[in-house]
């Protein structure tokens, strides 16, 4: 009697699931129809509404009926290529794409596919369990040899100005647009394959990735979430016996190398380049965007976005079109501010920080030569082939900012930029805001105070005086007492200690000042310039990264005659003196509290939570790479899992060891690192090994 109601049970929920199903889909029809037909924005919106009450009534059903989601029926809804135009034409073809956002391309299949690493928290995301990820077909769908049901494939046309110049049509020439999966929470997630082979983007290019650089994207974008940075996810790396010709150093000696598949995972792909297709033809490079004029489209492109990624603004203003696309302006502004500003809080740089590599919903995307600051250095640029210095960790901020500004010639067609222009203000006001609220909690501060900024200023002028590290000095902070502490002395000397402990060396600083190779393009323009005096001001201007270098030249030439004991004592002294501060800024947060200890172990576990203890600095990276380039993926997952948990003190990668000099090749980036063979310990509470600065990311 109880299996025959049970039976009865599952079967009515998998009528319910099927009328649902058709629900849905005549749904589904009705967005096409009311997008076709209907030119009122307010025709369009409802059947979305109802849409996604269908989905919700579906989800419910199927938990009901106990329905377990597999690869095979994941729930995809490709809203993009149903609101967006699709190029007709489907071949990888370089050409230009006009008149649409995407167009049809399918991923190229590889030779024996094999797994690196899943992350299973950002799998979840898609309703994909652990036990899905053990499948074989799971290596066939991620690594482009066969397409989930309910997928469509497509790679997306975007401009970009890059390095400042505007290059015209970019586009996806390496990944490649999956679908859209509506997973159980209701939440939306577009899901791309990136190496996945060429596409109308590709630009002479094959469109793939190989290991390194697919490793390295993997696990940023995993430890970026971790740290708690708005970012795009990765959900799987899988490699292959594709393979390649690189040429890593361009130096003639080309290598074959493995073709590697990262699964990312993000609200959406669309980016402040993706409006730049309609750009009129550029005064500095003679190009234009391929879809210029075509205003209905900026139009369409705009509305979908603001509608599908913006909702709250959507609702209220869709009445009032330009009013719509300001506050929709404003708010991208807002959320670039903020990203930059925790960028900046955790001493990371993106490196290519051009308008086809921002996110229209304020994610970090597109990881590169990205990296880490081991020691502080305002002028830290972490691509090598950046010898302009353009994005480096200083200049940041304001290259985004920059980039805000393009967007909005990117819509001026539809919205004046002597309108637009006046919410410009707004990006410094809310940089300076986040940055701020965030560096207090790092500082363990819980008061707000004017002058605040001038402490945390005064903290990265003496990390930078004494080459100190900066992700390691933050961590030490929360052992610095509140000064009505019982054991403060104690404890601000065993501060104190670390921090030095943090600080380079003379040989460090020396090696880190050095000046640039000969004949390389930083070291001909100081020769010139030496010449030529007056053309300083003009290099200067468009070429940050010359005055970083004469910065370097006045340390090296203040160290000539010191000593080790000498550097030692300024150091200490130089700590001294700003823990002095940060000591009476501390007695003002004692002020009116009644129990300090009390006080002293919540500000610790505030600035713990916010400092991390592990990030993914360059040459941790690279010790994984060399593992999985040797058939060892065990090394990926160890730091993967140890990325998971940032801001704990247990190390998963203290048996990690230094192998002999060895040339080091990172990532669709090229890198360069010799290492010294001497042993260097793992540990994160350490500084990282002598051969991690000669790391080099392009």
């Amino acid at each position: 009697m109880h299996q025959r109601h049970f039976k009865a049970f599952t079967q009515r929920y998998s009528v319910t699931v099927q009328i649902l199903q058709t629900f849905s889909r005549s749904l589904h029809n009705s967005v096409k129809i009311g997008q076709n037909g209907s030119t009122h924005a307010i025709m369009e919106h409802r059947p979305i509404t109802l849409l996604s009450l269908g989905y919700a009534l579906k989800r419910f059903a199927y938990r009901m009926a106990g329905v377990k989601v597999t690869l095979e029926t994941l729930n995809f809804n490709n809203l993009a290529l149903q609101r967006l135009p699709v190029d007709p034409y489907v071949s990888d073809t370089q050409r230009e794409v006009v008149g649409a956002c995407f167009a049809r391309i399918s991923p190229t299949p590889v030779k024996q596919p094999a797994l690196v690493c899943v992350s299973l928290p950002a799998l979840k995301l898609l309703d994909i369990e652990e036990d899905q990820t053990k499948r074989p077909e799971f290596l066939e769908y991620f690594s482009g040899n066969k397409i989930l049901p309910g997928s469509e494939t497509a790679a997306h046309c975007y401009c970009g100005h890059q390095f400042g110049y505007f290059s015209g049509q970019l586009g996806d020439g390496a990944a490649i647009y999956l679908g859209e999966i509506v997973n159980q929470e209701g939440e939306r997630w577009e899901v791309q394959l990136k190496g996945a082979g060429k596409t109308p983007f590709s630009r002479g290019s094959d469109g793939r990735k190989v290991l390194r650089s697919s490793i390295r994207e993997f696990l940023c974008s995993e430890a970026m979430y971790h740290l708690g940075v708005p970012t795009t996810r990765a959900g799987s790396c899988i490699t292959s016996e594709t393979r390649v010709i690189r040429d890593i150093f361009y130096d003639g000696n080309a290598i074959s190398e493995k073709c590697t598949l990262v699964l990312r995972i993000s609200p959406t792909f669309l980016r402040f380049g993706s409006f730049e297709i309609f750009k009129s033809r550029d005064l500095d490079t003679g190009r234009s965007g391929p879809s210029v004029g075509q205003t209905d489209l900026l139009i369409k492109l705009l509305q979908y976005t603001i509608e599908t990624f913006y909702p709250q603004i959507w609702s209220r203003y869709f009445s009032d079109p330009e009013k719509m696309y300001l506050k929709f302006y404003q708010e991208v502004v807002r959320r670039t501010a903020r990203l930059v500003a925790h960028w900046q809080c955790i001493g990371w740089c993106h490196g290519v920080l051009n308008t086809d590599n921002l996110s229209i919903v304020g994610v970090t995307i597109d990881y590169g030569p990205f990296g880490f600051m081991d020691r502080y250095n305002p002028d830290f640029v972490c691509n090598s082939s950046d010898d302009a210095g353009r994005y480096s960790y200083r200049q940041q901020p304001e290259m985004c900012k920059w980039n805000c500004l393009k967007l909005a010639e990117a819509i001026q067609d539809v919205v004046p930029l002597s309108k637009t222009k006046d919410y410009h203000h707004l990006f410094d006001e809310e940089f300076q805001r986040f940055y701020n609220s965030l560096m207090r909690k790092k500082f363990g501060l819980k008061k707000e105070k004017p002058e605040d900024s001038l402490l945390f200023d005064e903290f990265l002028v003496t990390l930078q005086k004494t080459g100190a590290d900066f992700t390691n000095c933050f961590r030490c902070l929360s052992n610095f007492p509140l000064p009505n502490s019982p054991d403060f002395e104690e404890r601000k000397l065993e501060t104190l200690n670390q921090l030095l402990s943090q600080s380079s060396t003379l040989a460090e600083l020396r090696e880190i000042n050095k000046p640039p190779p000969p004949n390389s393009q930083l070291s001909l323009l100081m020769l010139m310039i030496q010449n030529k005096p007056h053309l300083v001001p003009i290099v200067k201007l468009r070429m940050p990264g010359l005055e970083a270098e004469y910065k370097k030249e006045a340390i090296l030439q203040s160290l000539q005659n010191t000593t080790e004991e000498e550097l030692t004592e300024a150091n200490r002294g130089a700590w001294l003196a700003w823990m002095e501060t940060y000591t009476q800024r501390l007695l003002f947060e004692e002020s009116d509290v009644a129990d300090v200890v009390m006080l002293g172990e919540e500000r610790r576990q505030m600035m713990d939570s916010v400092n991390p203890r592990f990030i993914l600095r360059n040459y941790v990276a690279q010790r994984a790479i060399d593992a999985a380039e040797k058939g060892d993926y065990s090394e990926v997952q160890k730091v993967l899992k140890q990325l998971e948990s940032p801001y704990t003190d247990v190390s998963l990668v203290d048996e990690l060891d230094t192998s002999s000099s060895v040339d080091h090749e990172m990532g669709g980036d090229h890198v360069t690192a010799s290492i010294t063979g001497a042993r260097c310990l793992a540990s994160y509470l350490t500084k990282p090994p002598a051969w991690a600065s000669e790391i080099r990311v392009s």
